[in-house]
């Protein structure tokens, strides 16, 4: 492809038709200018598919994280209400009442 473009510059320069020469050199400009325009136009498209797939990936960590953070707090709920019973059971009990932090300790 290189060679024809070549060999079609040459024979325009060697017979001294320099118009159509400068016909020539512009339209290989703009083919050079349009494919440059392709490559950017497809670079831009497959930064934009890794953008995408990048966001998805995030959107999944967070829908696992919240699962996790979901668990955590149920987690802590239950604890707290555990230690609420404990709590309660112990401020009634005798024992509890000589020495409620040891007693407290002794039931977690």
């Amino acid at each position: 492809m290189i060679k024809l473009f070549r060999k079609i510059r040459y024979d325009l320069m060697g017979i001294n038709k320099t118009g159509k020469y400068f016909k020539y050199a512009i339209g290989e400009i703009v083919l050079v200018v349009i494919g440059i325009l392709i490559a950017l136009s497809i670079n831009n498209w497959n930064e934009n598919r890794k953008n995408e797939n990048l966001e998805t990936i995030y959107v999944l960590r967070i829908l696992d994280d919240l699962e996790v953070e979901e668990l955590n707090i149920q987690y802590n709920d239950k604890d707290s209400d555990f230690a609420n019973k404990a709590i309660q059971y112990f401020e009634n009990h005798k024992m509890a009442l000589e020495n409620p932090k040891q007693s407290l300790i002794d039931m977690y």
